[in-house]
């Protein structure tokens, strides 16, 4: 073992000195500019760092394997959207709620994934789900009877604690709530020539009982068509991006006295937006997705510069990424990952496996699929980064917590669920052939 560290230590004395003596013109060059020579291999170092957590992150992602798998309910249904209460990204273990589509909320132990408790919308169709950020109680879900809702998952009453009320004619199929919890945004479908952005205040949940707010106003000029997607700024609780069936992407200053001002960019997706979300340093960067499978990315910090603000633009994802053996039907929704700088994409295919995608300015490439777990087409995720665990729901009425290199204890595989009428007509039923639907 000694003979052998010498070696190492040696061959790696040997390659310095090979660097220093090949890439000598490129140390002249830095010293002229009043670097010392020590600083080269410092670059080289870093470079090969950040690469290096590039890809242990990829790795850790591929590495994902079920942990738990909640038990089947008696009234099965698809399960639309997630959220963790925000406290569990500290590594407390709290609470996930899932929007299902029998209009009802689910909500569970994050670590068991034990069904905790439920909430019934009728007869309004439920359009995503969230906690509050500083509370991990309380949670809103959109309703397609012109209301969002407030729920505190510590009482027993089938009550929602507050409600945001819409115009007359408003049907809510998107929403979020800001950074400090101050502002709740929904958007609407368009009846007749109309659609909205509808603000309200969201101060003062826990001491107002079954009260119903007004809006604060509306933003009705920016979109023409259904407002699919709503996504306030992870860090500045002023910027919001929203997405819709007319293509257009748009971000926009809330803190701005009118809508023509709020309005800071306007990103044209070229087809109907079903996914939305922020990535990059700082959260500069904006993507979406696209209902017939296409990604866009723009840099909104080029906004002022000569510089081109799209950073990728690939019109079929199905195209794009190979997938070995296997295929790729839909794409679900994007994340980014701050500790790798990394946007990374989730995909899959009708039969339940899940496709993990990384996103470069050079193009998109596959960096792993689980399978084993969902038996139907996944609709629904979220991510946890404290812990790089995975919360996936589909179509096949399961919800599955995948965690880097875990062993599931129970290995039964529920069967698909055939529910074809109880779900919206705006969430898509994707076709088992990766070419179906396309011009």
């Amino acid at each position: 073992i000694f003979l052998s560290l010498q070696q190492d230590v040696i061959a790696g004395f040997l390659y310095a000195i090979l660097i220093l003596v090949v890439f000598h013109p490129v140390v002249d060059l830095i010293d002229n500019f009043n670097l010392t020579y020590k600083y080269a291999p410092l670059i080289i170092i870093r470079t090969a760092f950040e690469m290096t957590a590039v890809e242990k992150i990829e790795e850790q992602l591929a590495s994902l394997r079920i942990a738990k798998r909640s038990m089947l309910s008696e009234e099965p249904a698809y399960l639309l959207d997630i959220d963790v209460s925000k406290p569990a990204q500290s590594e407390n273990s709290c609470f996930v709620a899932v929007s299902c589509s029998n209009k009802s909320i689910r909500v569970y132990n994050r670590e068991t994934l034990n069904f905790l408790r439920e909430y019934s919308s009728h007869p309004g169709i439920l359009n995503g789900v969230r906690f509050a950020h500083a509370c991990d109680n309380v949670v809103f879900s959109a309703c397609s009877d012109g209301t969002v809702k407030c729920w505190d998952i510590r009482l027993a009453t089938q009550k929602p604690v507050q409600i945001f009320s819409g115009y007359p004619s408003n049907v809510f199929i998107s929403f979020d709530i800001n950074r400090n919890d101050l502002i709740i945004c929904a958007g609407t479908e368009k009846v007749e020539k109309d659609v909205f952005l509808v603000f309200w205040d969201a101060r003062g949940i826990t001491n107002c009982a079954s009260a119903t707010k007004e809006p604060l106003g509306v933003y009705s000029e920016s979109h023409n068509d259904d407002i699919t997607k709503i996504c306030f700024h992870p860090i500045e609780p002023n910027l919001v991006v929203s997405g819709s069936t007319d293509g257009l992407v748009n971000v926009f200053d809330i803190n701005k006295d009118n809508e023509d001002d709020a309005l800071i960019s306007t990103c044209n997706s070229d087809s109907s937006v079903s996914f939305i979300g922020w990535s990059g340093k700082d959260y500069k960067q904006v993507y979406c997705m696209t209902h017939d499978e296409g990604f866009c990315w723009w840099d909104i910090a080029q906004l002022d510069t000569e510089e081109p603000i799209t950073l990728l633009h690939v019109l079929d994802v199905r195209d794009a990424v190979c997938v070995e053996n296997d295929s790729l039907h839909y794409l679900v929704g994007g994340l980014y990952h701050e500790k790798a700088d990394k946007l990374f994409l989730l995909g899959g295919t009708s039969t339940g496996n899940i496709h993990l995608i990384s996103c470069g300015t050079d193009g998109l490439s596959l960096v792993g699929t689980l399978c084993g777990g969902h038996s139907a087409t996944v609709r629904s995720f979220c991510w946890n980064l404290t812990d790089e665990s995975l919360l996936t729901g589909g179509e096949d009425a399961q919800l599955l917590l995948w965690k880097p290199g875990a062993v599931e204890r129970s290995l039964a595989k529920k069967a698909s669920m055939k529910i074809a009428s109880s779900v919206q007509k705006r969430v898509r039923v994707h076709n088992s052939s990766s070419k179906a639907g396309k011009s």
